[in-house]
């Protein structure tokens, strides 16, 4: 099959990152957009579907706020427990701190804004390499052949994909959840759980709605010699063992790796602009994605519409993208390289302890709030 498709920009991938791109283009007038993915819509999406108070600012911006809220399980609090065993809740009383929305229901929210928005959607499309010509990006190719040939091409793949430059700082951590519904929790709050076993990661529970959440762990794995399984069951035996007798497991567990780095660099090249987690802008600390790659989409449409409506240079428009996201993310992921080595040391328990203190409680929730 030798079908081709023309547009102006094309976007690979309808993830947060892709549809935000999609649906922000078409909040500014860009036309002949077309969004591809490998899956029709709605479909599922190993994450746990966590969206930050960043995120929520987003959402709203992109105008998809109010469908997500009335989907979405809402969070007010936090249930935090240190490596030496510590328990602590910090609470935003009545005010939405965040919320949990699976992804199946958010990437089709923003999806049915980009179509809206005039954005073209293009499923079973399962994009196989970069169509280069004197050196540009001018388009992408299926496996089965049809290529679809634009201005732009932006990349949007996740952590699996590789039509982005290849970067020597990416780096990998691995995670494994599951879905149960019975599970005792503290209405409106989500868990996080730094048992040293996954350290400087962590393991979580997310309520998804008032009967079911999402359980899994964050661990690093660089021989690749740990046993995902094992290691879960391990994790949910001491921390959860109590909790899930008599909860109904919905379906099997579920892997996926995250990719990252602290370095923001190579996110475009003549003709192409990687957003989200193609361009390893994931949280060094969380492994929070959602947010990163919704806003780096956002900015990549800015950029772009520039181009189109304002007559930028491209080159000026590439350079200006990639000032944005280091400005807007590098502070932040350096922070999250400090956490890693501040969750090794016993100071969190030390914080916990003393968290009865209203100075230090309101410290240890504004540094969590941050991350």
């Amino acid at each position: 099959m030798n079908e081709q498709k023309r547009a102006d920009i094309v976007i690979v991938g309808a993830g947060p990152a892709g549809t935000a791109a999609a649906a922000h283009l078409g909040q500014l007038g860009v036309k002949n957009v077309v969004l591809l993915d490998k899956h029709d819509f709605p479909r599922e999406k190993t994450c746990g579907s966590g969206v930050s108070p960043k995120g929520i600012e987003v959402l709203r911006a992109l105008g998809v706020w109010e469908d997500v809220r009335r989907e979405a399980y809402p969070i007010h609090g936090l249930r935090l427990v240190t490596p030496e065993g510590r328990e602590a809740y910090q609470s935003a009383g009545d005010e939405m701190a965040a919320v949990v929305c699976a992804r199946r229901v958010l990437d089709h929210l923003i999806l049915k804004r980009a179509l809206e928005n005039g954005v073209e959607f293009i499923p079973f499309f399962t994009a196989d390499s970069l169509i280069e010509e004197a050196g540009r990006v001018v388009g992408v190719r299926a496996k089965d052949g049809r290529e679809v040939r634009a201005r732009f091409t932006l990349v949007a793949g996740g952590t699996h994909c590789r039509l982005g430059p290849q970067r020597e700082s990416r780096r990998m951590i691995q995670a494994i959840m599951g879905w149960w519904e019975g599970v005792p929790f503290r209405r409106g709050h989500v868990e996080m759980v730094f048992d040293p076993m996954v350290l400087p990661y962590y393991g979580w529970l997310f309520p998804e709605s008032e009967d079911r959440v999402n359980i899994g762990i964050t661990y690093e794995d660089n021989g690749a010699k740990r046993n995902a399984r094992e290691l879960f069951q391990q994790f949910l035996d001491k921390q959860y063992g109590r909790r899930l007798v008599g909860a109904k497991q919905l379906g099997g567990w579920k892997g996926h790796p995250v990719a990252y780095s602290y370095e923001i660099e190579k996110l475009t090249s003549p003709g192409r602009i990687v957003i989200g987690e193609a361009g390893l802008m994931t949280h060094p600390a969380t492994a929070e994605g959602i947010y990163q790659g919704m806003k780096s989409g956002m900015m990549a449409a800015e950029v772009l519409r520039a181009v189109f409506h304002a007559g930028l240079a491209e080159a000026e428009a590439l350079a200006e993208y990639e000032r944005r996201c280091k400005s807007t993310f590098r502070l932040s992921f350096l922070g999250g390289g400090l956490f890693r080595s501040f969750i090794k040391t016993p100071a969190l328990d030390w914080l916990v302890r003393a968290s009865e203190t209203p100075l230090v409680k309101h410290t240890a929730a504004k540094i969590i709030a941050a991350l």
